[in-house]
C-alpha cells in the first residue's frame, strides 16, 4: 500500500468558508492537479486533525463530503483512498509532467513470451531454505567479502562437472566465468574478442540483444540466413573469402532462435573446420539445452575435440527462475584471463550468496529432480499447443513440433504483414514477440510463440486470435 499523502493545506480561519469545506476543497484541488492520483492513501482522521491543528470532527465532516461526492473511497481495515473513478468534470487542469504523457501499450492479459519457463514452477521454497542454511553457518563470514572475479571456485567446479558429464565437454573450472545472466556473458565475450571495425557473422533471423552487445564493442554484423537444418554455410564461406577481419560467428545451434531448428551434424563439422581454417571464434549460445523432449539432446559444438576456437554461453536463470541472473561462459585458457580482467572493470565479482544457494540445490539433486518433473509438464504443454496449431492454423501456417525448447515457430502460408498482426493482437491485450526484433533488416515472416507459462485456456485464446489474421 502507498504511504499516506503528506498534506500541505493552508487554512484561513477568518474566511467565511467553513473549515471542513476548506479541507475538502484543498483535497479536491490536489486530485485535479495530479498531486493526488487514484489509489493514493490519505492519513487517518486522527493524524489529519493533528497535522492541520483542527478538531477531529472537523476532519471527519470534510471526509464525509468527499466520500459522498465520490472523490474518496474507504476500504475496511485499510483506510481512505482516492477513488479509481472520479466525479465528472474533474479533469486535471494542470499540465502533467512529460513522463505522464508517454504513450503506453495496453496492458496484455495474455503473453506469448520468447520461450521462458513457468516461474510458478520454480523451486523457490528450496532456494529460500538454502539461503537460510547459508546464513546459519558458522563460516558464513567467509562468503561476505570479495572473491574471485570468475566466480566461486566450488560453483565453477560444479558447472564444469555438469558440462563434462551431461554435455560431453572437456573443460576445467578455471575455464569458466560465472556471470549475471547470459547477456553479461555476451557483453564480456564481445569486449574481449572484438575491436573497432571487426566483423562478426550472425544468424538471420536471430537474437538481437547479442547483436547489440557485439556492436557496442565496435563489431560490424554480417547476417547469415537460416534454412531447415541451420546456417547457410555457403554464405559463411563467401564472407570469409571477402573479409579478412572476421573474428567470430554467433550461433544458437541446439534450438535456433527464433526458428527452433537444430544445426545438423554435417554443418557442425563444417563450421568447426572453417573456424580452424580461418581462425574465427564460434560463439555458441546454448540458451535452453535443458529443455529437450527427445531421446537425448545434441551435444554442443564446443564439445568436439577439434573445436579450437570457442566461447560457450549457458544460463541457470531459466532452470531456477528468470529473475535470478546466473549465467556462465566457457572458453579457452587464452581467453578466460581477458574475460576475468574485463569483468573486474564492470563488476568486481558475482553474487557469492546466490552461487552458494544454487550450488546447494545442485549438490542435493534438487535441480535434477526439478528439471525431470517440469520437463514432463512442458512436454504435455507442447503437445497440447501442437494440437491447437493443427486445429486452427493447419491450412494457414507452417510449423514443426520442436524436439526441445519452450516455443514454436509459426510461418504464415500466404503473405502477411507480421508487424500489423502483432499490433492488432497487442490492441486486443494479446502480446506476442514483435517480428521486427528477430530480423536484421526487413521483418521476417514468422511468429515465435512461447507456450510454457500459459494455461490451456490461454493457449487456445491466443491461437484462435492469431488464426483470424492469417
Amino acid at each position: 500500500m502507498l504511504r499516506p499523502w503528506q498534506l500541505e493545506i493552508q487554512l484561513d480561519k477568518k474566511s467565511n468558508t467553513a473549515i471542513y469545506l476548506q479541507i475538502a476543497d484543498a483535497i479536491i484541488s490536489a486530485i485535479k492537479s495530479g498531486k493526488l492520483t487514484s489509489g493514493n492513501a490519505l492519513p487517518g482522521s486522527r493524524q489529519l486533525a493533528v497535522l492541520l491543528n483542527v478538531n477531529r470532527n472537523t476532519v471527519i465532516e470534510a471526509l464525509d463530503v468527499l466520500l459522498a461526492e465520490g472523490w474518496l473511497i474507504t476500504i475496511n481495515r485499510k483506510g481512505t483512498f482516492v477513488a479509481a473513478i472520479l466525479p465528472q468534470n474533474s479533469t486535471n487542469t494542470k499540465p502533467k509532467p512529460d513522463f505522464d504523457s508517454i504513450d503506453e501499450e495496453p496492458k496484455a492479459h495474455l503473453i506469448f513470451d520468447d520461450g521462458l519457463p513457468d516461474s510458478r514452477l520454480a523451486p523457490m521454497a528450496d532456494l529460500a531454505r538454502a539461503y537460510r542454511e547459508i546464513f546459519n553457518r558458522k563460516s558464513r563470514w567467509q562468503i561476505m567479502g570479495y572473491s574471485n572475479e570468475l566466480g566461486a571456485a566450488e560453483f565453477r567446479k560444479a558447472i564444469a562437472q555438469m558440462l563434462n558429464f551431461k554435455r560431453g565437454m572437456n573443460v576445467a573450472a578455471d575455464q569458466i566465468c560465472i556471470t549475471r545472466g547470459s547477456q553479461m556473458a555476451m557483453y564480456l565475450t564481445a569486449h574481449c574478442l572484438f575491436s573497432e571495425g571487426d566483423f562478426v557473422m550472425i544468424e538471420n533471423p536471430g537474437y538481437q540483444p547479442a547483436w547489440k552487445a557485439f556492436e557496442n564493442a565496435g563489431a560490424k554484423l554480417l547476417p547469415v540466413t537460416i534454412s531447415h537444418d541451420g546456417l547457410n554455410l555457403d554464405e559463411v564461406e563467401t564472407y570469409l573469402k571477402k573479409y579478412n577481419t572476421i573474428k567470430a560467428i554467433y550461433v544458437t545451434p541446439h534450438h535456433q532462435f527464433p526458428t527452433t531448428v537444430t544445426l545438423s551434424l554435417k554443418k557442425r563439422l563444417q563450421l568447426i573446420a572453417l573456424s580452424n581454417q580461418y581462425g574465427f571464434t564460434i560463439i555458441e549460445d546454448d540458451y535452453d539445452h535443458e529443455f529437450h523432449f527427445g531421446q537425448r539432446p545434441i551435444l554442443p559444438i564446443s564439445s568436439y575435440e577439434n573445436a579450437k576456437n570457442f566461447v560457450y554461453i549457458g544460463t541457470l536463470s531459466k532452470i531456477v527462475a528468470p529473475a535470478l541472473r546466473i549465467g556462465y561462459l566457457v572458453t579457452t585458457p587464452q581467453n578466460i584471463q581477458k574475460v576475468g580482467n574485463h569483468r573486474k572493470i564492470i563488476d568486481v565479482q558475482g553474487d557469492n550468496i546466490m552461487e552458494e544457494a544454487v550450488l546447494h540445490l545442485i549438490n542435493e539433486g534438487i535441480i535434477k529432480r526439478y528439471l525431470k518433473k517440469n520437463n514432463h509438464i512442458y512436454k504435455a504443454k507442447r503437445d497440447y499447443f501442437e494440437g491447437l496449431c493443427q486445429q486452427f492454423l493447419k491450412d494457414k501456417a507452417t510449423f514443426t513440433k520442436p524436439e526441445g525448447g519452450l516455443a514454436f515457430w509459426i510461418v504464415p502460408n500466404s503473405k502477411v504483414d507480421t508487424v500489423f498482426v502483432y499490433e492488432q493482437l497487442q490492441a486486443r491485450g494479446i502480446q506476442i514477440m514483435n517480428p521486427e526484433k528477430f530480423s536484421f533488416e526487413a521483418p521476417i515472416s514468422g511468429f515465435r510463440l512461447g507456450y510454457a507459462s500459459l494455461t490451456e485456456k490461454q493457449m487456445e485464446e491466443g491461437i484462435t486470435a492469431l488464426s483470424e489474421y492469417l
